[in-house]
């Protein structure tokens, strides 16, 4: 997948998104803060956008997906199937992440913890999504940009049950990017 790649365009587009994120968060119903806090809020906090954290990814493709349990912040269960393993370069150092789908999902979901989680960010873990428009096959690239990991909404209310990342979702470097803790 060729990537052309304009830094002020993308900028924009996520401050945007940022944006949008603020005002759901603070005017919608289904807002994942609760109603008695929403007048203290004033935005989420994130780290500055940064283009190195938007990587080139090198997809493995699961042609058997295997079922892998997620704990969640309730003690729970949940199964997600994984279907891809991303390579990728971050800070110099290989890392790689599954790419998890349950049945019917269109999007691929990417739990993470890294060196930054439980200090700067979500102490669960952050999550980032993706769709491919096109079928993945083994050796492609994608792009994945760490500037859209977010807390998941249980980093702001107790009634949601999150998954946590698995273990092979634990990446060995600090990921400064996307939103930091609440």
């Amino acid at each position: 997948m060729t990537d052309s790649f304009d830094a002020d365009t993308w900028r924009r587009e996520l401050e945007t998104q940022r944006e949008e994120k603020d005002r759901f968060f603070d005017e919608h119903r289904q807002s994942p803060i609760p109603p008695e806090e929403r007048d203290d809020f004033d935005g989420l906090d994130y780290f500055d956008p940064d283009p190195d954290y938007r990587v080139t990814a090198t997809v493995t493709v699961h042609d058997d997906p295997e079922a892998v349990t997620m704990d969640t912040t309730a003690g729970t269960e949940v199964r997600y199937r994984r279907e891809l393993t991303l390579s990728f370069d971050i800070d110099g150092v290989e890392q790689e992440l599954a790419a998890y789908r349950q049945e019917g999902d269109e999007q691929y979901f990417v739990p993470i913890r890294d060196k930054t989680t439980g200090q700067e960010s979500y102490e669960g873990g952050r999550y980032m999504e993706f769709a491919s428009d096109e079928e993945l096959d083994d050796g492609d690239e994608m792009v994945l940009d760490f500037n859209l990991a977010y807390s998941p909404f249980c980093a702001y209310s107790e009634t949601f049950a999150c998954p946590l990342p698995p273990e092979e979702n634990w990446l060995d470097v600090a990921v400064e990017a996307g939103e930091k803790a609440p």
